[in-house]
């Protein structure tokens, strides 16, 4: 059905509704029959899928055939109890790939958009996916449409459309009906779901949500989308493959060469493959997805809410965070203090939303200067709470401290038309009738409303507007702003026609004067810069307010340095900026379209950068830097869509706290990664030197794959969860290109080096002394175990002795290492465990022996790590 040939009526008995809106029983029993407003995503893969996937691997396939093989020629009881280890396996396996998926889903909901909606003839916002057909909603510039849509009312509406049509200009929206059979492109009066407002608001009637929207017709695009990998986990995978061809390759030799020495071949075999199982990092990838995922959880419990996974290992290499001033870096809490009106500055006293205050002059004009700031505003204040733009609250709150009845003004002088406010005009006018005459009332930047205005009202009426005046109103302008004081200026003019107003009519105005707000920093934020620059971080405040009050309000926070305004910024060359860029600090009177040359000026120079924007045209440079922050609060959709993430609170805090947690992540991967290679080198190398050497082998399958199991499952599983290594934001960021196995020299060389060397000894004594090869393998098989669980808390931190971090701060790791001890002894001590794993009893002396020598590994860490830390302060 095409709506845009229906009337607005007719729109309404269609979808049985009406502009008061949908009741919530009418919403709640049409998302019953209609469904959830979302595409149709590609089907998930079903639990018992993702068990069988466990099995999905090549050498799993061949050790599975040697144990057909093993079973079949009478082995049964070593071909069941392999069995049960690669069961168990893949239950852990299992569990670390759906904990995964769930965690990224849980995030992927929460990162939903947000509606306004008309219920119960209110406004309120709610999910997007909880829309249905028949709702009233109320888009603004900025917004995603959420939903095709029958426009109902408009102000200066225009939406981009290329999503659907290709075409890359917005189109100009109306509620008029056009034909009936008017392609989409040509449907002026239709909003389609996924489009973008780029101008304007309006007021809009659902007709089709879901799989049943345009763009639900296009859905088998996205779902076959394949899922998005993070560099880190393509550079792992990449690794992991290289890392697997070199031990199949090992397993092999090791594998022909107990052949040559006289070996049984189903035995060596086994041995062989059960090697390549336990050695092959295959639960690497699902950790670190586990981790990211962990860290995700983490940051939105700080109010940072992360929407691509590859951003949380960006933000560890975060160089340089470029913020918005307003909301960010101060509360976002507008209180005008100061006035200037008929060649007067008035002092304004209060704060924040309470209306009790007073002014320290009332020149005769004062009054209509706040009903412009009052009428010219989208904005209202209920409850000491601003709804709307803290700024036009503000202006709000001023006209109230007057004794100005806002509610009434607003009722008594409805408004009848608008030129909507964009960051590219930098002001806004609002049309109303006052005493049977008509009048624009604009309000903006002080400079672009003076351009406008061709007179301005004084003591003695309306007079010309000279250069001497001029001049006059914009060095109080900088007085204002040297005070830290955000500046608005205030004009009207008398019309004739308020319907036919536009854009174009914007000139001849009456000046009337100033209003200068102030927007204290944030308590914490200065703290948060503090540990930037301590961390290696620069930051850059970028603003669209004047110079002086940028430069004020960076010596309260900590910001200080060269300072620009956005005309001086275009006048130089992208050569010469770069040249410059990494000396400035302040970028003040700057329009979105410059952000995008700060991070590309920044990126050219090396840098990682980090950039915050809420509004549509802070989009693109939201994209190009290497983590677009929008913000939660005052952001729009559009920015929030380019975003790599989104501070719930609007604070610059949280973005600091963001990358501490991201280099705490980061961290972690590391540990565990250094724990699963240095192990599996380690055991790879005891094997395969014995049997180069003409001794049996010093391990049987079952018994490399318990070590597995007790190693590389829990304990290597608890580290990932591992609390942060300390100081983390007393280092300077890491390189981007840095890899991970980067300084862990000491894990995945020296340390299997040891591990090699003591195992190996303590098999030939005991081999030699006994001739027992059962004897010899239970000092190799509780030696490699002992020397990996020393290593779980050496890994705790892989530049800090463990003592500097906490040996017992990380419960589920002490939980891991107990039972995976207990297990062993087990193994080696209880009937029939020992007989299963071919194990024979130590001596408590023999068992005494083992421990200590199997410590040296840890010391040896713990004491490369010390002399390495070092080097952190």
């Amino acid at each position: 059905m095409v709506y845009s040939g229906y009337t607005i009526d007719a729109v309404f008995k269609a979808v049985h509704s009406s502009e008061k809106g949908l009741t919530d029983s009418e919403a709640a029993e049409r998302l019953r029959k209609y469904g959830k407003n979302i595409l149709e995503e590609k089907k998930k893969a079903s639990p018992l899928r993702i068990f069988l996937q466990q099995f999905n691997s090549p050498v799993v396939w061949i050790l599975l055939a040697a144990l057909f093989i093993s079973f079949i020629i009478g082995e049964k009881v070593d071909a069941a109890v392999i069995l049960v280890i690669l069961v168990i396996n893949a239950v852990l396996g299992f569990i670390q790939e759906y904990n995964a998926e769930k965690e990224i889903e849980a995030l992927k909901k929460l990162a939903g958009l947000k509606a306004m909606v008309v219920r119960d003839g209110k406004e309120r916002e709610i999910d997007a996916s909880e829309i249905v057909p028949g709702d009233v909603l109320l888009v603004k510039e900025g917004d995603k449409v959420p939903a095709d849509a029958r426009i109902i009312e408009t102000v200066q509406l225009a939406a981009q459309e290329s999503i659907l049509t290709g075409e890359s200009l917005p189109v100009k929206k109306k509620a008029n009906k056009v034909f009936s059979n008017a392609a989409v492109s040509d449907q002026r009066n239709m909003l389609f779901s996924g489009t973008i407002i780029t101008r304007g608001k309006g007021k809009v009637a659902v007709v089709k949500t879901g799989m049943e929207s345009e763009i639900g017709r296009i859905a088998k695009l996205i779902q076959d989308t394949e899922k998005e990998k993070t560099p880190l986990q393509e550079k792992l995978a990449k690794m992991g493959g290289m890392l697997s061809i070199i031990t199949v390759v090992t397993c092999a030799l090791v594998f022909f060469t107990g052949l040559f020495s006289g070996a049984n071949p189903l035995e060596i075999f086994t041995i062989a493959v059960a090697l390549a199982v336990a050695a092959i990092p295959e639960g690497l990838p699902a950790v670190v997805t586990i981790s990211l995922a962990v860290g995700l959880r983490r940051m939105l419990k700080k109010n940072a809410l992360i929407r691509r996974l590859p951003s949380v290992e960006t933000l560890g290499s975060t160089t340089v965070i470029c913020s918005d001033k307003t909301g960010t870096l101060t509360h976002n809490e507008m209180t005008v203090k100061k006035v200037f009106g008929d060649d007067q500055i008035i002092d304004v006293t209060g704060s924040g939303y309470q209306t009790s205050g007073n002014f320290s002059k009332r020149p005769e004009n004062l009054d209509l200067l706040l009903k412009i700031g009052a009428l010219c505003n989208d904005s209202k204040v209920e409850n000491k709470k601003c709804i709307g733009d803290p700024t036009e609250g503000s202006l709000v709150i001023s006209a109230q401290k007057a004794k100005i009845d806002t509610d009434t003004l607003k009722r008594e002088h409805p408004r009848l038309n608008e030129v909507p406010f964009n960051s590219e005009r930098k002001r806004m006018t609002t049309v109303h009738e006052i005493d049977s005459h008509y009048f624009a009332y604009m309000k903006g930047a002080p400079e672009v409303v003076l351009d406008r205005c061709s007179r301005e009202m004084a003591n003695d009426g309306i007079t010309p507007l000279t250069q001497a005046k001029r001049d006059r109103v914009l060095q109080i302008n900088l007085e204002f702003s040297q005070d830290a004081l955000r500046v608005i200026g205030f004009a009207f003019k008398q019309i004739k026609d308020p319907h036919k107003f536009n854009e174009s009519d914007e000139k001849e105005f009456v000046f009337v004067g100033l209003q200068g707000m102030i927007d204290p920093p944030r308590d914490e934020v200065k703290s948060a810069i503090d540990e930037c620059h301590e961390a290696g971080i620069d930051v850059v405040m970028i603003t669209g307010d004047y110079k002086g009050t940028a430069v004020a309000v960076g010596k309260q926070i900590g910001i200080t340095g060269r300072s620009i305004i956005g005309k001086d910024l275009e006048k130089i060359g992208a050569k010469d900026f770069e040249n410059t860029v990494q000396d400035i600090a302040i970028y003040a009177r700057v329009n979105p379209e410059h952000k995008q040359k700060i991070v590309k000026a920044l990126q050219n120079k090396g840098h990682v950068v980090a950039m915050t924007g809420d509004g549509v045209n802070d989009a693109p440079a939201l994209k190009k830097a290497d983590i677009g922050i929008a913000m939660g609060i005052t952001g729009t959709d559009v920015s929030r869509e380019a975003s790599d993430m989104i501070l719930t609170d609007d604070n610059f805090r949280s973005i600091v706290n963001a990358v501490k947690e991201g280099r705490g992540v980061y961290g972690n991967i590391r540990k565990f990664f250094a724990f699963l290679l240095s192990g599996n080198i380690g055991e790879v190398a005891i094997i395969f030197v014995l049997l180069m050497l003409g001794f049996p082998a010093p391990l049987t399958a079952t018994q490399i794959l318990l070590i597995n199991l007790v190693t590389d499952g829990l304990p290597a599983t608890a580290l990932s969860i591992d609390p942060f290594e300390p100081k983390a934001m007393k280092r300077k960021p890491r390189r981007r290109s840095e890899k991970i196995q980067s300084g862990l020299g000491n894990f995945l060389i020296g340390y299997p080096l040891l591990m090699t060397i003591v195992a190996i000894c303590l098999f030939m004594v005991e081999f030699n002394r006994t001739g027992h090869v059962e004897s010899a393998r239970t000092w190799v098989f509780l030696s490699i175990i002992f020397f990996e669980l020393y290593q779980a808390f050496a890994a705790r931190s892989t530049l800090f002795p463990s003592i500097k971090v906490g040996l017992f701060k990380n419960r589920a790791l002490l939980g891991a290492i107990l039972f995976s001890f207990i297990v062993a002894l087990c193994a080696v001590y209880l009937p029939p465990m020992n007989n299963l794993f071919g194990t024979s009893p130590l001596t408590i002396l023999e068992l005494l022996i083992v421990l200590i020598l199997s410590s040296v590994g840890f010391i040896y860490l713990e004491i490369s790590k010390h002399l390495r830390s070092k080097n952190y302060h």
